[in-house]
């Protein structure tokens, strides 16, 4: 794009300057999500079919002997498109949203953050939804050749996906802002801007990886219904008569199934989606996110 190529320096809060954040958000989100596909889908699998897979890597290794070495990454347009949108959204109306917010009542502080993430989040949720149903639909069907209505009720999920996704973005960003606070002011001796542009991302990587770990947890029970949802939906039946029928058959302890691996995929995913985020904008002359 034109505005960056410029030699001339984007202006903060500029429409430039949202273009930008929203472009750091499709490359930060879209091949992340991509990389840990195979991680996504045993997660998928053993969320909607507990005891399919002994552990993460005798999943893999299955779906290897059995599908094909290539299945592994199964749902990988549908992961790309969805997640390049949603980080497009995620990441630029957040920065959006931080501005209005932080303008409107001449602050700025974890209220900020928790309203500008979820906010965004809002929004960046309605165009990753149907991506995100034939991501689950494509993955829950075994073999994956064989799924059916592949189009059929790509917005049954999105109350779910909201209930999932707009806490784990309010965490990741609440928890990031302030864990890279906490380092600049506890860990590290000097402020943020006496430290060199590759130094500063390595804080975002490590404040990205530990809000991840939070994410993980806070939004798993929705994440599991997501993928419920997803594959056992029944035509004509609502998302919260849907919800009560999957909960009555898994009860309280079925809604954490996975989450092992969802902290180590969502951390790793995290911390990476901070760091090329920003080194994205540091490569276009923008400071790294966070005081």
């Amino acid at each position: 794009m034109s505005f960056l190529t410029s030699d001339k320096p984007i202006q903060l809060y500029s429409a430039d300057y949202y273009k930008a954040c929203a472009i750091g958000g499709i490359l930060a989100c879209a091949p992340t999500h991509s990389l840990v596909l195979p991680l996504d889908l045993v997660k998928c699998r053993l969320q909607v079919k507990p005891g399919l897979y002994s552990s993460n890597v005798a999943g893999i290794a299955s779906i290897v002997k059995n599908e094909g070495l290539l299945k592994v990454y199964t749902g990988l347009g549908a992961t790309f498109i969805g997640y390049g949108l949603q980080g497009m959204g995620k990441y630029g109306f957040y920065e959006y949203f931080k501005k209005t917010y932080s303008d409107a009542l001449g602050f700025s502080n974890s209220l900020v953050y928790l309203g500008a993430s979820a906010s965004a989040e809002f929004l960046a949720d309605i165009m990753l939804c149907p991506f995100e149903a034939m991501k689950v639909k494509i993955q829950t069907t075994i073999p994956p050749n064989q799924v059916q209505n592949l189009t059929k009720n790509l917005y049954s999920g999105l109350v779910p996906l909201w209930f999932r996704q707009i806490p784990y973005t309010m965490v990741k960003f609440t928890s990031f802002e302030k864990i890279v606070e906490l380092i600049y002011a506890k860990l590290l001796t000097k402020p943020k801007d006496q430290y060199s542009k590759l130094e500063q991302t390595g804080v975002s990587f490590l404040g990205g990886y530990i809000a991840g770990i939070f994410c993980a947890i806070v939004s798993h029970p929705a994440d599991v219904m997501v993928s419920k949802i997803n594959n056992a939906s029944k035509p004509g039946e609502s998302t919260g008569a849907a919800v009560s029928r999957i909960y009555k058959q898994i009860g309280f302890g079925g809604l954490w199934t996975g989450l092992g691996i969802r902290i180590v995929m969502i951390g790793t995913l995290t911390g990476f989606q901070w760091l090329i985020y920003d080194s994205f904008k540091v490569s276009v002359g923008l400071p790294t996110t966070g005081h």
